[in-house]
């Protein structure tokens, strides 16, 4: 699907306009600031080669990019980041490459899945009055609202923490609980760790347009603003993976405990066992004068014994207080 962005007059004037390309000729028509091209056929990289001279590679978002690979400029003046982006799904959440193409004062991007961020982007450039100016506000504006969409995530773990700690410090919790929380948490450490991977790039990425001179002092000072969020955002992902951790001891703790007073009855009931063991052992051996073969009361002295013999164990365990 290929989109092309375009502004009014130098200007947005009531937001910035978003069309669906279909053909060639109105692709030809349209004098974008932005074209955003998802899951792109080859056809649509064709109509882009012949709209404006630019030739988009098939392995452009290829994951197994080097990181040498990730921002640098062709000799033609084209300038190509690739940076990750973030998408918080409940059952999967995961980071999305995008390659961005700065070229002839047009802004491409390149991308397999729909992203929130490009949404959030969107809908603030329809509501804000010049928002953007240039393409290089485009791809400002778009790390800025990473940045805002990786701290919502943020946020989002306290509160599944905040329920999971609740569920694990309040009350018992029986093995079976304990492996519903255990996947609670490991779903909000993989979260918090591609929050913090994605946040790692995006600081890469206007590191790199600070570096390379290409902004105004306007965009430059922006830039500087950015950085400042994401480094906010680094207390917040440490602070998350120690309560995780804790979260994480605290269940396993539980979990063991419960085994514990399993193992403990069978040593409870192993040590109380030994004595009448030992005792019909005696009693069963081949000896002279057997006190059951002389003596009526031979048996059942043997077997009060063996009662008497387990019975103060359990007496010494319970005093004790390792039987509760």
């Amino acid at each position: 699907m290929l989109n092309v962005f375009t502004l009014d007059n130098g200007r947005l004037k009531g937001g910035l306009f978003q069309e669906e390309i279909e053909s060639p000729e109105a692709l030809a028509q349209s004098q974008p600031v932005w074209v955003d091209l998802e899951n792109p056929s080859s056809e649509e990289k064709g109509w882009i080669r012949d709209r404006f001279g630019l030739t988009i590679p098939e392995n452009i978002v290829d994951d197994d990019l080097e990181e040498s690979a990730r921002f640098y400029e062709e000799d033609n003046g084209e300038l190509h980041i690739r940076s990750d982006f973030l998408i918080d799904d409940d059952e999967a959440p995961r980071n999305v490459r995008v390659a961005f193409i700065l070229y002839n004062k047009v802004l491409f991007s390149v991308h397999n899945e729909d992203l929130p961020v490009f949404r959030l982007l969107r809908l603030r450039a329809r509501r804000i009055p010049a928002l953007i100016e240039d393409a290089k506000d485009v791809l400002l504006k778009l790390y800025d609202a990473d940045a805002e969409y990786s701290a919502d995530a943020l946020e989002s773990i306290y509160d599944s923490l905040e329920k999971i700690s609740a569920s694990v410090l309040k009350k018992d919790v029986n093995d079976a609980e304990a492996g519903e929380v255990l996947a609670a948490i490991a779903r909000e450490e993989d979260l918090n760790g591609r929050i913090r991977r994605n946040v790692m790039d995006t600081r890469r990425a206007v590191s790199f347009m600070m570096r390379s001179r290409m902004l105004n002092a306007e965009q430059f000072e922006e830039s500087r603003q950015i950085l400042r969020d994401i480094d906010s955002l680094d207390s917040h992902t440490a602070f998350l993976f120690d309560k995780i951790n804790f979260l994480m001891d605290a269940t396993v703790g539980f979990i063991n405990i419960n085994q514990n007073k399993i193992i403990k009855i069978f040593s409870v009931a192993s040590v109380a066992l030994l004595p009448p063991t030992l005792i019909a052992s005696i009693y069963g051996m081949n000896f002279k004068h057997m006190p059951e073969l002389e003596a009526e009361w031979g048996y059942p002295f043997a077997i009060a014994l063996m009662v008497a013999s387990v019975a103060a164990p359990f007496i010494y365990f319970r005093r004790k207080g390792w039987l509760r």
